[in-house]
């Protein structure tokens, strides 16, 4: 599968199957759309490398969460991470799986990817609906010498129970205490305006239909469908180009090692190369395995993809696990997910 199918496939946001039908499929997952392109990837090489398919259905974290503790998928991908007594009260664990950047896309005639430029808190006003057009003083401000228009500004944020969303309004929260206050952050809010797609395909595909638009989706979608992405002003009040080496610098403050159940959120994270709206995605399972030899397939899965599948990544913008990160994450695969006679399924 080339990269211009996997973004066809992206935007018709159908659910998925890699490389054989769904009812052949061997191992089952569901959830995030932030993930979603590396996810294609893997899954392709991994069939191709040895003959096990993956259905994983594109339906949003919150799809994801609900799919993975109601036991109809072997794993379920949620860019939210749950906290440690949620996770034992559904008795599942959850582990990092990617690293990549959400960022503003807009839809402005004349204005190129990187050119505009907004801090966080002016993202907030737009969001809160404060700041009603293209040319309102507080943007202009941030961006002499670039033409904008006074078209009216259409908001457009998920409509689906979402991590990217979670992200997106934790980022704000932080930099914005009239945002914390009024919406505060979740995967999903009740949002002060706009419309919304669903999905991170939905919200592109918005996006690049209404003029004066401006919306929030993981890089992956921005950069292959060349999307205006915005210059977001970083904790240290620097402006970013997001790509793979400014996510990793938000990451590299990410304390793994001391997190239970691997809960870290990435965002406005210090540094002057930091992208401010960094994420992680999480992969959650049960940590007692009904049918164990699914489970096991699915930990090779994901043994495969770290080991063999950073240069995927790197071509999607994605941030691969370090191999100190791996090691913690299949040390607890093995002290975590065990099947009915508390045997470890990974070992």
């Amino acid at each position: 599968m080339n990269r211009t199918s996997i973004i066809r496939n992206l935007i018709a946001g159908a659910a998925l199957a890699f490389g054989l039908a769904a009812h052949a499929a061997d191992i089952t997952g569901a959830g995030a759309t932030f993930p979603y392109p590396i996810y294609a990837k893997w899954a392709d090489a991994y069939k191709k490398a040895t003959g096990v398919g993956l259905n994983y259905q594109s339906i949003g974290s919150g799809g994801g969460i609900a799919q993975i503790k109601a036991k109809t998928v072997d794993f379920g991908a949620s860019d939210a991470p749950l906290k440690p007594e949620e996770l034992s009260a559904a008795g599942l664990m959850q582990f990092p799986a990617i690293i990549g950047g959400i960022t503003p896309v807009v839809n402005i005639e004349g204005v190129a990817p990187g050119q505009l430029k907004l801090t966080g808190p002016v993202l907030a006003d737009i969001y809160l609906g404060k700041i009603k057009a293209w040319n309102d003083k507080a943007i202009t401000d941030l961006n002499p010498g670039l033409k904008l228009p006074a078209d009216p500004i259409t908001v457009v944020r998920r409509s689906d129970g979402s991590g990217t969303t979670f992200n997106f309004t934790d980022y704000l929260s932080k930099v914005s205490e009239e945002w914390k206050t009024k919406v505060g952050s979740a995967t999903a809010v009740s949002w002060p305006e706009g419309v919304g797609g669903k999905g991170n395909e939905g919200v592109a595909a918005y996006v690049q239909r209404i003029k004066g638009s401006i919306g929030y989706v993981e890089y992956a979608y921005a950069k292959k469908n060349n999307m205006a992405y915005v210059l977001v002003q970083n904790k240290d009040g620097q402006y970013p180009k997001p790509d793979m080496a400014t996510f990793q610098a938000a990451a590299a403050y990410a304390d793994w090692k001391n997190a239970p159940g691997f809960y870290q959120i990435i965002t406005n994270s210090p540094g002057k190369d930091s992208w401010p709206i960094a994420a992680t995605s999480f992969i959650l399972m049960h940590t007692s395995q009904a049918k164990p030899e699914n489970g096991q397939q699915v930990l090779k899965f994901f043994d495969w993809s770290f080991k063999h599948g950073d240069k995927m990544a790197e071509e999607l913008d994605y941030v691969p696990l370090p191999d100190s990160l791996v090691a913690l994450i299949e040390g607890a695969w093995k002290a975590q997910i065990k099947d009915g006679a508390g045997k470890a399924v990974w070992n």
